[in-house]
């Protein structure tokens, strides 16, 4: 496959190997966030510069990360320097008469200050500038390079304290990036982590084979992917910390497109062993494998449901891919598929949302291949983008966002987007190289 649009035709290979193959540059890849768009209806909000103990800048810019965050949620529209009519301190007085012709409705005040043997101790409040009242105080001890780590958890409190629903700032994506090595003639294929704004990234695997279908374990900890250095398709679970690898898939035929269950003990996949593509469950601590569907037409891409219950699949046994969902017994015992999605003739690569309320697909939308958000309970579907190539889209952990590769002027990025449709996408650049497979992290651990 020479391009995305080979992914779109109904193929074996192109819903099972949807690896881009695009000619890039030479240097790997660094995301970068760039707002592409404005809010419909974002709450302005105050972050001023948090004061530092020491002569010269801080080490990092805590509230320029913060204010990036909120910015990025669609939720928040924070001021911008010039509209600041004060810099307060922690422990100062503020002047809310000032604070009030500005818009905003809640002010955060910072600090950061040095303790020694590279330690730092940060705090903030958040006042409601209308009554004066602290509504949020927290204070952190981290090491430097925590630093990043506890700007997005300030983050993640006060979008929790305004909106009442957990952030997920605090959280890592992980996407491939390929690129073409020009000393060898050769394209190079990086497995990568990195946190939700981009930065922090960490290279997991790097190799001039594809890698493709990055799955986060529900820990965070591991992650399952395919890999084609064996100069066919196996499947790797690899723990982030260690960086030790486990081969847990390499059947004859094809082993593709790994998912975790919500237990964190099994791994969906497709297998091509027995001769066609079905979806299978393995247990990962014994290797026991469960075939879950039988049946002559292309099943493939399956998704846990988020209690473990059923697995979601593409499935082209109707003559077109469309969204199907089969349930799993405790004993392991597979019901009967039913189809869950009709408007249009290709919906595929599907996941549910954290709650279990809705599904994200990539769905084709007059002549283009756009994400789109399907609502269970009413069956409305509402799609999202409008872009031509997008794939591989994911929920954000507390399902208020999707990360999703696309296609600009023949390069793949990465974006996310607001699943109410708030907000204009937010685009993840990529210096060079193509950026693919993206997949938001669950929640991390303190």
């Amino acid at each position: 496959m020479q391009t995305i649009k080979l992914k779109m035709k109904l193929t074996l290979l192109s819903l099972i190997f949807p690896f881009l193959l695009f000619l890039v540059s030479p240097v790997f890849a660094v995301l970068e966030i760039d707002i592409s768009g404005g809010f419909q209806s974002a709450d302005p909000i105050a972050v001023v510069p948090f004061s530092w103990s020491q002569t010269g800048k801080a080490p990092v810019n805590i509230a320029q990360i913060v204010i990036s965050d909120l910015t990025r949620s669609g939720v928040f529209s924070p001021l911008s320097t010039n509209q600041l009519p004060e810099h307060p301190k922690m422990d100062g007085p503020v002047n809310l008469a000032r604070w009030k012709n500005t818009g905003a409705e809640n002010l955060v005040i910072g600090q950061i200050v040095a303790v020694g043997q590279g330690r730092y101790d940060i705090k903030f409040k958040m006042l409601d500038i209308f009554t004066g009242r602290n509504s949020l105080e927290y204070q952190y001890t981290v090491e430097r390079k925590n630093l990043r780590r506890a700007a997005h958890q300030i983050s993640d409190k006060i979008y929790q304290e305004l909106t009442h629903t957990r952030g997920a700032f605090d959280t890592l994506i992980a996407y491939v990036v390929v690129n073409n090595d020009v000393n060898v003639k050769k394209r190079v294929y990086t497995l990568a982590v990195a946190d939700s704004d981009g930065y922090g990234e960490q290279i997991i695997l790097k190799s001039r084979k594809p890698i493709m279908s990055p799955s986060w374990s529900p820990s965070g900890k591991r992650l399952a992917y395919v890999s084609f250095e064996k100069n066919r398709s196996v499947v790797y679970i690899q723990e982030l910390k260690s960086g030790q690898r486990k081969l847990i898939a390499q059947f004859k035929g094809i082993n593709s497109a790994p998912v975790w269950s919500p237990d964190g003990k099994r791994l969906a996949m497709t297998l091509s062993k027995d001769g066609n593509s079905e979806i299978y469950v393995m247990y990962t601590a014994s290797g026991v494998l469960q075939r879950i569907t039988s049946h002559y037409g292309i099943d493939t891409e399956p998704s846990w449901a988020p209690d473990g219950q059923s697995l979601i699949f593409t499935s082209d046994r109707a003559g077109k891919p469309q969204i199907y969902q089969v349930a799993i017994s405790q004993k392991g015992r597979a019901g009967t598929p039913k189809r869950l999605t009709y408007e249009g003739n290709y919906n595929a690569g599907a996941s549910f949302s954290p709650d279990g309320k809705s599904l994200v697909f990539i769905t084709r939308d007059s002549g283009s291949f756009r994400v789109a958000i399907l609502e269970l309970s009413t069956r409305y579907l509402h799609v999202l983008t409008n872009s031509k190539l997008d794939e591989s889209p994911s929920f954000s952990p507390n399902g208020k966002m999707v990360l999703y590769a696309t296609e600009l002027r023949g390069r793949g990025i990465l974006e996310a987007i607001a699943v109410d449709g708030s907000s204009s996408p937010q685009r993840l650049r990529v210096l060079s190289g193509d950026v693919r497979e993206p997949a938001w992290s669950p929640y991390r651990h303190r």
